[in-house]
């Protein structure tokens, strides 16, 4: 069934959980996903972004996104990942997003006040949540040498940010990257406890992939109530394929199906997100 992941965030802040979002752009992804979601009775978000777009048409693929969410008997989200202008958070509500993230951290604080204000003015009135984030949370990199230049979210800002922007969630720069982390991830929690006393709106962890497990509890005991997976569900997938790579291409896509539906289980677990949806 389709869901208002405003609901389900304020309900995973207040219950010490997360809903998982996982980036899906094709079937193997989205079905293995969607039975982890259906097996472990979790609430989760199926998400697009731009950075997929070579890869699978948004406009033939979030028909299947969509009616596999309406068809869950678990709640399902689905939400557009990282928007970098107005034009590409609109094509993804056309075409069934019923959340999206107006991402302009690389902005000036200014710049991106105005920049999300003006996207929530036009969304809000079709009741569509939008996402911000304050802080910038790398791509890719080495990750020492992002660290060195690495854009915190600045917790003095962050109230003004919320108040002004009219944003519904909060994604925040701790420490996390996007990508895999090419060493030990130092998730700076100081930020994000104030962070987290200074709104009352949900905080976003992005770039979890590679985030240990006591990290991550310890950041949904901060206040995190939502939290990005891509990366691990690609590196599930690409070890299916080396292990089933003299297997016929049918069977080969059933395995790493079924390796997505695996890693995609255990981040529900570990977030605490398992039997929610009852």
């Amino acid at each position: 069934m389709l869901a208002d992941i405003r609901y389900w965030e304020h309900k995973a802040t207040e219950g010490h959980f997360a809903i998982p979002h996982f980036n899906v752009w094709n079937a193997e992804m989205l079905m293995g996903v969607m039975d982890a979601a259906e097996q472990h009775r979790a609430p989760v978000i199926i998400s697009f972004g731009t950075g997929f777009v070579g890869n699978t048409s948004f406009e033939d693929f979030s028909a299947m996104m969509v009616s596999m969410a309406r068809t869950a008997t678990v709640p399902v989200i689905t939400h557009w990942d990282h928007g970098r202008s107005m034009e590409i958070v609109q094509n993804a509500w056309k075409h069934g997003m019923n959340s999206v993230m107006r991402d302009a951290s690389a902005e000036t604080f200014e710049q991106n006040i105005r920049q999300i204000k003006t996207v929530v003015d036009w969304f809000h009135p079709r009741g569509v949540p939008v996402e911000a984030e304050l802080g910038h949370v790398c791509d890719e990199a080495v990750y020492e040498d992002a660290l060195a230049g690495y854009a915190y979210t600045d917790p003095d800002q962050a109230a003004e940010f919320v108040e002004r922007s009219g944003c519904d969630s909060l994604a925040v720069a701790i420490g996390n990257m996007h990508g895999q982390y090419s060493s030990e991830p130092k998730i700076n929690f100081d930020v994000l406890a104030r962070v987290h006393e200074a709104v009352r709106v949900p905080l976003v962890l992005h770039g979890a992939s590679g985030i240990g497990d006591e990290d991550i509890r310890r950041a949904i005991e901060g206040g995190i109530a939502k939290i990005n997976i891509h990366t691990e569900l690609c590196l599930a997938a690409m070890e299916a394929v080396r292990a089933h790579v003299d297997e016929s291409f049918l069977s080969l896509e059933r395995c790493v199906r079924d390796a997505v539906r695996d890693r995609a289980a255990s981040k529900i677990i570990l977030f605490g997100d398992e039997g929610k949806a009852e």
